[in-house]
């Protein structure tokens, strides 16, 4: 009862209590009910007819203090305090009894085993080939019960590296699953390549990439000697087309385009080879000039040009010619990026017509200095307006898309393995170029045929295709040089989305589907 003279509390023998909330009361009174419960537990055990709530305040506190003990005492209390039936007795008296002997141990109390509950790696019995132990079945499940454990699948191996592979870029996803959706193909027979690209478009200026192929078939072999395609030669690309045309006739593709590039269009047999092609594969190329291809290689690099670029030199160097294009950029930029192209030139040298003149094996410095002193000789032809912004930071840069420039990425790299997604994109600065171009001009043929980024397909090319890149450096000196790993096939299949509005009908299609799902939600 309460004071009337302040706002303390009276006991029952008229001493003041200070009012804190009853606290002191509640410790008083759980006291005071702990021979209460001692008396209910001894008369459950005597059989009287005293009986304690489920939810009773004695048995929460019972079944707190029970994760509290230890050892084999607080089992035999708990027995004696709560009687099992006799079977269930005996099961968890065999399995404390067949545990302590495995262990060595007495069995550890409730809390403990409340954690291991949760850990299968503390299953009782031997470890395993995993390291973990795992639960010993029964009898019945060893003969037969249980379902059979599930196969070990082995891991699977990265693939090596040789003349039919995948492609991947890293700007569009790549996925091996089949799709629905409208596909689009791009073929691009050079003189030294044959390489086929499948994709789908997802977001605005990437596509997922479905299939490709790639091989390298050495078209233009012999071209600038003969001037004319080697039956061997002609071969080897049939063959590499039949493999495309198989792929393309196993995909519903909605719209492609096959294009022949410098060896077709050079060869005085170049229209009889293309009659062969059409007759054995079912594939009707198209021969590009050299105009649209280097406006395709510039479409390929859209996402390589950033904000802060004002201008930018884009190169080629393919098997028979390559491709230069002047980029200047505004404030108001196109979509396309070939609009922005100022001026353009296509050089009729290339990496196996330079390297089947001077000879690929044996490159001494003199013989690489002949290779750029004619490179420079036919770029003085190019009638080309100085770069207004090479003298601004970060305003002006090269752009490389020939195999040449993703060798010297992958060597500066040090890979192991070729891997165009850290390749693709990468800047290499003026000092890096150089020290790489030193260090391949350094190694015999032998040596460049053993790195893993060049090969012995490659191995009497990549000086050649250096000295072309020495020749367009000297011409337009950049501090930096960004490194693109996709070409002609890229371009492609990029025009085609775009003049196919692609782009457009998966963005309202996305918007469809998202202002369906609100409205579900709502």
């Amino acid at each position: 009862m309460k004071d009337p003279r302040n706002s303390e509390t009276l006991s029952e023998g008229g001493a003041r209590l200070r009012d804190d909330g009853g606290k002191a009361s509640r410790r008083r009174h759980r006291k005071a009910k702990g021979p209460a419960k001692t008396e209910t537990a001894e008369a459950d055990r005597s059989g009287g007819a005293v009986a304690v709530a489920e939810n009773s305040p004695a048995v929460r506190k019972k079944k707190r203090r029970r994760g509290k003990r230890r050892g084999g005492q607080n089992d035999a209390h708990q027995a004696s305090a709560h009687p099992q039936p006799a079977s269930t007795a005996s099961q968890a008296k065999a399995g404390t009894e067949g545990e302590s002997t495995r262990q060595g141990e007495t069995r550890p109390g409730s809390r403990r085993k409340k954690r291991r509950r949760g850990r299968s790696s503390f299953a009782s019995g031997p470890l395993d080939r995993d390291g973990f132990r795992h639960a010993q079945a029964s009898e019945p499940e060893k003969a037969g019960d249980a379902p059979p454990a599930p196969e070990q699948q082995p891991a699977t191996a990265r693939p090596m590296s040789g003349e039919q592979q995948e492609l991947r870029a890293p700007q569009y996803g790549r996925s091996n699953r089949s799709t629905n959706g409208e596909l689009y193909a791009a073929l691009d027979l050079g003189t030294n390549n044959c390489r086929l690209l499948i994709a789908q478009p997802t977001r605005h200026q990437q596509f997922r990439v479905v299939d490709g192929f790639s091989r390298i078939v050495r078209l233009g072999e012999g071209l600038a000697a003969t001037g004319s395609l080697s039956p061997e030669a002609m071969d080897r690309a049939v063959e590499a087309l039949d493999v495309c045309a198989s792929k393309l006739k196993g995909r519903d593709v909605k719209r492609m385009r096959l294009i022949a590039t410098e060896a077709c269009r050079a060869a005085d047999n170049g229209d009889a080879f293309l009659e062969r092609v059409l007759d054995e594969t079912g594939l009707q190329l198209e021969v590009i000039n050299r105009e649209t291809e280097a406006r395709l290689a510039v479409s390929s690099c859209a996402s390589l040009i950033g904000r802060d670029t004002r201008a930018a030199v884009l190169f080629d160097i393919g098997g028979g010619s390559s491709e230069i294009a002047v980029i200047r950029l505004g404030e108001h930029r196109s979509q396309r990026l070939a609009n922005h192209i100022s001026h353009w030139t296509s050089l009729p040298v290339g990496v196996v017509t330079l390297s089947e003149r001077y000879g690929g094996h044996d490159v001494t410095p003199s013989v690489f200095d002949a290779m750029v002193s004619e490179v420079e000789a036919l770029l003085g032809d190019f009638h080309c307006p100085a770069i207004d912004h090479a003298h601004v930071e970060n305003s002006f840069h090269l752009i490389g898309t020939s195999g040449t420039v993703t060798t010297l990425a992958g060597v500066h790299l040090g890979l192991t393995r070729y891997d165009r997604r850290k390749v693709d994109g990468i800047w290499l600065s003026e000092d890096e170029v150089t020290a790489m171009q030193n260090k391949l001009l350094s190694w015999d043929f032998a040596g460049r045929a053993a790195n893993p980024c060049i090969g012995p397909d490659r191995a009497d090319l990549v000086l050649a295709g250096c000295a072309i890149l020495e020749a367009i450096r000297r011409r337009w000196p950049a501090p930096r040089m960004r490194v693109a790993d996709r070409g002609l096939r890229e371009g492609i299949l990029t025009d085609l989305m775009m003049r196919d509005g692609a782009w457009r009908r998966s963005k309202r299609r996305s918007n469809s589907e998202t202002s369906f799902s609100r409205q579900g939600k709502e």
